[in-house]
């Protein structure tokens, strides 16, 4: 009698985190603000400092971290659309890729264009993504469904994007105190929680 109330608790102890893991609930992204601090505006053209950049391999390799998605396919995919398509068109890892090959944009050169309702940020000349301060909608790019809240948080402007399978990326835009240096933290999330964060520093550069 003893020895099978023990296996019982043995088997509860086992099944009641799958059950509580079953129970739990989608995370839900939390809406930003649409109203735009006073005194801030992140227009401007902006230079990716020397020793913030990352060359591809490093990024492929955090992203792959969190992504868990073979880069292998995902470069086949890229290279071969962008020799059929230049100038102009989104990058995309095309619909075998995973959520931040197809959602994350870099570039050495950004130029920001702030209007009091959206963020527009081109990508050295090429790609430009635009963000409608307090967006909170389901987005599709390439054939992958993910759900987007973009906003204000404090001083810092900020875009969260969700994917099916719970991977999350971050995008934290934030100018330094004098104004001249625009902070950008990217922070990838993996759906077992795990975060890779990569930080880029831009100057403002004179027009």
């Amino acid at each position: 009698m003893r020895q099978t109330t023990i296996m019982r608790v043995i088997q509860l102890c086992f099944l009641l985190p799958l059950v509580l893991y079953g129970c739990a609930s989608p995370e839900v992204l939390i809406p930003k603000s649409a109203a735009v601090p006073a005194g801030v505006d992140f227009s401007g053209q902006w230079k990716l400092r020397p020793e913030s950049t990352l060359d591809q391999r490093r990024i492929n390799e955090a992203i792959d971290r969190t992504d868990g998605v073979d880069n292998t396919t995902i470069m086949h995919e890229m290279l071969k659309q962008q020799r059929a398509a230049r100038g102009g068109m989104r990058r995309a890892g095309g619909t075998k890729g995973g959520l931040v090959h197809l959602f994350l944009e870099t570039g050495e050169s950004l130029k920001i264009t702030q209007t009091p309702y959206t963020l527009f940020i081109s990508f050295d000349r090429a790609v430009v993504e635009e963000y409608s301060f307090g967006e909170n909608r389901p987005i599709n790019i390439g054939g992958a469904n993910a759900y987007r809240v973009s906003g204000w948080d404090g001083n810092a402007y900020v875009i969260e994007t969700l994917g099916e399978k719970g991977m999350k990326l971050t995008d934290r835009y934030s100018l330094a105190d004098d104004n001249k240096r625009l902070i950008r933290r990217i922070t990838l999330r993996s759906k077992e929680l795990e975060e890779v964060t990569i930080v880029q520093e831009f100057d403002r550069q004179s027009n």
